[in-house]
């Protein structure tokens, strides 16, 4: 089969190999998927550059991309053969695995194998393993939000953009954080603020009669952390998924204690399976309702994949950057 892969950490046009390797089985339990989609996340990209502190290659060689849609083509012992021939989005294909999605197959557990509508295309399966789970369980981990209000930082990202969308979908308000008018566009939220240009805090205040929020879904807790303070109501809860502007940021203990607040740091990979499975049945309501938009870049073919790399890192991009296999 065609595939990319690396050998050792390092910039994506230097370590990016393509080439042909084996076409895998599926083992008892597994179903082989062949792919038409391949998602590159931030994280697939920062885990071939090797930018995690203390980073080493947990195998000799391996195909990146936790996320891709495609084909049933077989499966393994165990699994239905009527799974044959079902359009399916995957996750955490890349997840402490050598195999991911840069590749025409993929072999992996059946459950991390979900049914796609038909309504839903290959390209916008690739966009839901990480950054639409992320949005979904960031939202709805502690509970419904229906009838709250919800401030999502940096709407216009990935996640942000799906926690807009959810959000509003669970019956909640919305306001998010942009950086400008085109990127409130994406974002898809009733209210927005640029975070440039106004005192975050004060303006989510003023936009909830001194009230403040019930959640926030957060970008970068180190950078927001002040604002998140001020602005989130007593019993709130912070859900972040990121601290890129500082891995190890201090933490506001007391003032956060005094106002009862839940702090949840969250890694979509480490979900339980019947947590991913709930996201994954509120999943199908939406897409097969129609109800979410996707946001996806093209980032050409297999061969393209060292330049859908720096096309993430370069971070000016609206939306996921989709491989075609």
């Amino acid at each position: 089969m065609r595939a990319v892969w690396y050998e050792q950490f390092g910039p994506a046009d230097d370590v990016l190999i393509q080439g042909e390797l084996p076409t895998p089985s599926p083992a008892l339990g597994e179903v082989l998927v062949r792919l038409h989609a391949s998602g590159v996340n931030p994280s697939d990209v920062k885990l071939r550059a090797g930018a995690r502190p203390g980073a080493t290659m947990a195998f000799p060689r391996v195909v990146p991309h936790s996320d891709g849609a495609g084909v049933i083509e077989a499966v393994g012992g165990g699994v239905d053969p009527a799974r044959i021939g079902e359009r399916v989005w995957v996750w955490n294909a890349g997840w402490q695995r050598a195999f991911g999605t840069a590749a025409e197959y993929v072999a992996l557990p059946a459950h991390q194998a979900v049914h796609l509508p038909e309504g839903t295309s290959f390209a916008e399966g690739a966009c839901l393993g990480i950054p639409a789970m992320t949005a979904w369980y960031a939202l709805f981990r502690d509970g419904p939000v229906e009838g709250q209000t919800v401030l999502v930082t940096g709407g216009a990202g990935a996640v942000g953009r799906y926690a807009c969308q959810m959000a509003r979908l669970g019956g909640a308000r919305v306001i998010t954080t942009v950086s400008s008018a085109e990127k409130a566009a994406h974002a898809m939220a009733e209210t927005w603020i640029n975070y440039r240009e106004t005192n975050v805090a004060e303006a989510v205040l003023d936009l909830t009669d001194g009230a403040g929020v019930d959640r926030i879904v957060d970008v970068d807790f180190a950078a927001n952390q002040p604002d998140a303070l001020e602005a989130i109501k007593p019993g709130g809860t912070i859900a972040a998924y990121a601290s890129a502007s500082d891995q190890t940021p201090p933490l506001s203990f007391y003032p956060f204690m005094f106002k009862n607040i839940t702090l949840h740091m969250l890694i979509v990979y480490r979900l339980d399976r019947a947590t991913h499975a709930r996201g994954e049945a509120q999943l199908a309501e939406w897409l097969a309702a129609g109800a979410l938009s996707h946001a996806v870049v093209p980032g050409g073919t297999l061969a393209d994949t060292a330049a859908a790399h720096r096309l993430v890192e370069a971070g000016r991009k609206l939306g996921t950057v989709v491989v075609e296999v």
